[in-house]
């Protein structure tokens, strides 16, 4: 399986030669919020990047849309990386942020996250799934997201999944309102009464997005010691970004550069169930990259989604710490958090009108045997 696992990662001409993913330096190499070091943690980081869940352009799938699209190459890079994200928070809730993968790995609830992403139409997040739902947003099968877009693609499509236990708020106007968020994850009694005494089981983990334009056509570096505040965050779950032209899914960083998981790469889409055949495993393979790559922060494009997942009440506490007394004390802060919605918002319309989304295919159980036969993006 490892010999399975490798032969990706070799040169054109054959040669096995060492990736310059991480650079050697004294600096700390940050990771989805957790701190290492380039020269002693180096086989950990590569380790803990592997474990992430990758995903790329596929091809070979059932057909999408009114064009009958198979393939999201060209199109669905900023789709993949809303993805990735949602996959880190279900890993994170569903088994452990200290998690690792590996080619031998049939952890049966792994298998059940793998499953919602799958190219078929009943899948959860699916390639599907993700773009039909586009649609509410204003954007057809087969056109570019940004990341304002991908986030409120994901937050419709957790409703319907409860399973995954999750709730996604989106903040508006470069805000953090903590009343909004509260009234989205404290979970009420039948009479519709917050629980006096909270706890862990009161809680359901949180998966914030806040799209931010960080400057015109390029970031402005005033902007740069906040973005690493966020990749810092224990709470931090990376950032949907990209270059100019390039969606990518920006996981950490070091000195001023970003490092990053590329969707641009197309691999045939097919099953992986219960990982018992060589497919499978290969298959299963195919959504985790061995090495990560890095750019320049100030290489990046300005639309960008930073991402935080609160597992508990604790988290979001600790968070909200992060952000007011780190975060807000920047001279050009990222974005603010505030105790009450703005006067001039307007109600809160966290809810979903469950009754009136027509885009939306009910999900099969996704324990099933698979059996299905059937320019660049956009700046905000």
């Amino acid at each position: 399986m490892d010999a399975m696992f490798d032969i990706c990662y070799l040169t054109p001409d054959g040669n096995n030669v060492e990736p310059d993913d991480i650079p050697k330096t004294k600096e700390n190499v940050w990771i989805l919020g957790k701190k290492y070091s380039a020269v002693q943690d180096l086989d950990r980081i590569r380790r803990d990047i592997t474990s992430i869940l990758w995903f790329t352009y596929r091809k070979g799938f059932i057909p999408i849309g009114d064009e009958g699209l198979t393939s999201d190459k060209g199109w669905g890079c900023m789709l993949r990386c809303g993805q990735m994200v949602l996959g880190v928070s279900l890993i994170r809730i569903h088994l452990a942020s200290d998690w690792v993968w590996t080619p031998e790995t049939r952890d049966p609830t792994y298998l059940k996250i793998i499953q919602r992403f799958e190219e078929r139409k009943q899948a959860p997040y699916s390639i599907h799934q993700v773009a039909l739902m586009g649609a509410s947003e204003g954007k057809e099968v087969g056109q570019w997201f940004g990341p304002n877009t991908v986030a409120q693609v994901l937050k419709k499509l957790v409703v319907y999944d409860k399973w995954s236990s999750l709730v996604i708020h989106v903040a508006l106007d470069n805000t953090v309102v903590k009343e909004d968020i509260l009234q989205q994850c404290i979970v009420r009694n039948d009479n519709g009464d917050t629980q006096d005494n909270v706890n862990i089981s009161d809680w359901m983990p949180l998966l914030l997005i806040v799209p931010l334009r960080l400057g015109l056509s390029e970031i402005n570096p005033v902007y740069v010691d906040g973005l690493k505040i966020c990749f810092q965050s224990p709470q931090s779950i990376g950032v949907i970004g990209g270059k100019p032209n390039q969606a990518l899914y920006l996981i950490g960083c070091v000195s001023d550069e970003v490092i990053y998981l590329d969707p641009h790469t197309t691999q045939r889409s097919g099953p992986v169930e219960n990982k018992q055949t060589d497919e499978q495993k290969e298959m299963d393979c195919s959504y985790h990259c061995k090495y990560a790559s890095r750019i320049p922060i100030l290489a990046m494009d300005p639309s960008v989604a930073v991402c935080f997942l609160c597992r508990t009440r604790a988290d979001f506490d600790e968070l909200c710490k992060t952000i007011e007394e780190n975060l807000m004390k920047e001279s050009q802060p990222l974005f603010e958090i505030c105790e009450k919605r703005p006067s001039h918002w307007g109600p809160n319309t966290n809810d979903i009108d469950l009754q009136n989304t027509t885009l939306f295919t009910e999900f099969e159980d996704v324990d099933r045997q698979f059996d299905d036969s059937d320019d660049e993006f956009e700046i905000l």
